[in-house]
Order: C-alpha cells, then structure tokens, then sequence
C-alpha cells in the first residue's frame, strides 16, 4: 500500500525482456541499502517487487498483466520515474490510498502553466470515467491529486510547485500517456451497488441496508 506521495525521481538503466513481462533496472534516488529483496516500490505508481540490488541500481520484473496495462512498454533507458517505497504502519496517510495496481492509461490533453501552478487535462479510458469524482483522489504516475472537474471521460488536476519540482509531472508533454489509478474506495463501492454488483442489483434500500449502508 502506498500513499501517492512519491519520494524521489529515479532513472531507467535498463530494460529487459523477458520471456513473459520485462525486467526494469532502476538507479534510485534513495540508497538501494535501504531496500530488501522481495519488497514492494510503487514505480510510476506501479507496484512491483525487488528483484536483485546492484547499487546504486534496483531491478524490479513487470508481469504480463502490469504491461499490458501501464506505460512501460514507451518507455526507455534514462527516462525519469517516480517512486515511492510502501506504506509503513504508523506512518501519516498524506496522499490517499494508493495499491499501486495501475487501472489503465491515460493521455495527457491540455497544459496551462500558471504563475505558479500547472493546471493539466488528462482523457482516461471510458470504462474508468465513472470512478472519478470532483474532489475526490486519482493516482497520476504514481502522484496522489485530487481531481478539479471532471466531463466525459477527461478529468483536470492543479499541480502545485512543490509536486512540480520533486515529481516527473513538470516534464509531461501534451500527448504523453501516464499510468492512472483510480480510487479503491470507489471502486468497491460501484461493484457493490453498481450494475455489476451483487446477482446485478441496483440500488435499493434493502440492498444499502444488507451492506450497512442504512
């Protein structure tokens, strides 16, 4: 579990493929002796497992399922990321509750560099457009923002200095692609009492009482 406040920019060394996935060698931005093998770092908001540290470089393998959905495969040797090491017990809960589990890409679509912040657009793909809400909390490379406005299928975000300085986002073009996380809480709650929740309900009262809801 992580928080969507990303600790440092890491850079690329290399990119592997394997037989099923890819392998990333990453120089981190944080001693690679602070790490274990087998733990988990949020990668451009993907959660993926220490596979071997050579410092001051960590590799991580990326399965099939995690490439198909995120941006590695545009990705190349010394291009930045974004990482942030898990969540530990006890630790403030700055951002929100990110898995690290990437729902799919999206599209940069506007920049509007202000005097201070940087107002960005995003399109998703059409079926994660329901999990965002105005004001709530979506995952963009792995940084927790919350959502301006939201039409269709596009959202827009404020990117204050401080984000713009220790993340990747600053550097973002119109056109890239980013790994998008949407928020588990509404996920869960748009499969319980969604169409595609329990035997196909919809919302009813007694359906919102069995879960507690009433």
């Amino acid at each position: 579990m992580f928080t969507g406040l990303v600790e440092g920019v890491g850079v690329l060394a290399g990119l592997t493929p394997l037989a099923e996935g890819l392998r990333l060698a990453v120089k981190t931005s944080f001693p690679v002796s602070e790490l274990t093998l087998g733990e988990s770092v949020a990668v451009a908001g993907a959660c993926l497992t220490v596979v071997a540290l050579d410092s001051p470089r960590a590799s991580f393998e990326v399965s099939p399922e995690t490439v198909a959905r995120t941006t590695f495969t545009l990705k190349k040797a010394g291009d930045r990321v974004n990482l942030e090491r898990a969540l530990r017990l006890g630790d403030r809960l700055g951002g929100h509750l990110v898995t690290g589990h990437i729902d799919g890409v999206g599209v940069v679509r506007e920049l509007r560099p202000g005097p201070a912040h940087i107002r960005m657009k995003f399109e998703l793909p059409d079926a994660l457009s329901r999990f965002v809400i105005e004001k709530g909390s979506i995952a963009v490379d792995g940084v927790s923002l919350t959502v301006n406005t939201c039409q269709g299928n596009t959202f827009t975000v404020n990117v204050i200095p401080h984000t713009a300085r220790e993340t990747t986002l600053a550097s973002l073009k119109v056109g890239d692609r980013v790994n998008l996380e949407t928020d588990i809480i509404g996920k869960y709650v748009a499969r319980l009492l969604g169409k595609d929740g329990p035997q196909g309900e919809g919302v009813t009262p007694e359906l919102l009482a069995r879960h507690g809801f009433l």
